[in-house]
């Protein structure tokens, strides 16, 4: 089982993988620089290296970069935009630098010029992107998102519309499934027959070939409420159950599992170090034996 979660860099990028070590992960997500910021320092000689060297010595098999909150490609503001899709672009540029195959990202939002619109203005910007990033090992996954507001790729539909961005068939574009996102976006998951009906629609959209990714994590708020608000895992509105039928689905087991879960535990908002391994444990015990 390919399981992990998203892990903090402020150590150091190398660092990631001793606190794997801890957690007994074998995948994470990382931001490859400060989440809150444009900047993108260049790496530092030999960190690269090290970072693969570490890899290499680890037992983690799967990592995938994260873009920055402020991207959006899809924004009216001619400066945003292009500030959106350079970062793309230095975001995959910095995964082929460290070796990571993936990129993982949010699309943006439309900000009042309605979805089509919007939708135009990101397939745009990803046929730039991967023009630009052209022959990079290097594969970019677009997350289905809450809906909440203007924001865009909530809807199974409007990902296969931006996955035409790859008109050549490079296959450099995928997608990564959010459970919270998806449930709050009005998907089914809680139960198995949900479940099912949502993959299937999944895959008469996409195709689920194309899905590389899932981002585990329970629900503040009830299906359809358009609010990206995560909770730990079994304490919201998808539940254990529901969580027992996706690590275990057929077209889903073999993906990689990140835990996006809160960090705080308690509701007084205590830090409480052991929030990561509590969601581990629990999503290792859902886990079935694979039945051939």
């Amino acid at each position: 089982m390919l399981l992990g979660c998203h892990l903090s860099i402020a150590g150091g990028l190398e660092e990631v993988f001793s606190q794997a070590e801890e957690l007994g992960i074998n995948a994470l997500q990382i931001f490859s620089h400060n989440a809150r910021s444009w900047k993108m320092g260049e790496l530092r000689p030999g960190e690269a290296e090290r970072f693969r060297q570490r890899w290499q010595a680890s037992r983690v098999e799967y990592i995938v970069i994260h873009t920055i909150y402020l991207i959006n490609l899809a924004s009216p503001e001619e400066g945003l935009y292009r500030r959106s899709i350079e970062a793309v672009v230095k975001e995959l540029e910095r995964a082929a630098q460290l070796g990571i195959p993936q990129v993982n990202t949010h699309i943006g939002a439309h900000k009042g010029l309605g979805p089509e619109w919007g939708l135009r203005r990101a397939r745009a910007a990803l046929e730039e992107v991967l023009s630009r990033t052209e022959g990079l090992p290097v594969k970019l996954l677009l997350e289905n998102t809450a809906g909440e507001g203007t924001v865009l790729g909530s809807a199974f539909r409007e990902l296969a519309y931006l996955l035409e961005a790859d008109d050549r068939g490079r296959g450099r574009l995928g997608v990564c499934l959010d459970t919270c996102h998806a449930l709050a976006a009005g998907y089914e998951l809680a139960t198995a027959e949900g479940l099912e009906e949502t993959l299937a629609e999944l895959d008469r959209a996409v195709g689920l070939e194309r899905l590389a990714l899932v981002h585990l994590n329970d629900s503040q708020y009830k299906r359809g409420s358009h609010k990206d608000r995560h909770q730990h895992i079994g304490e919201g509105e998808i539940g254990l159950e529901g969580f027992r039928n996706i690590v275990n689905h057929p077209a889903l087991r073999e993906l990689p599992f990140i835990l996006e879960t809160p960090k705080l535990a308690y509701e007084d908002e205590r830090l409480d170090s052991d929030a990561d391994e509590i969601n581990l444990e629990r999503v290792r015990r859902l886990r079935r034996p694979w039945a051939h």
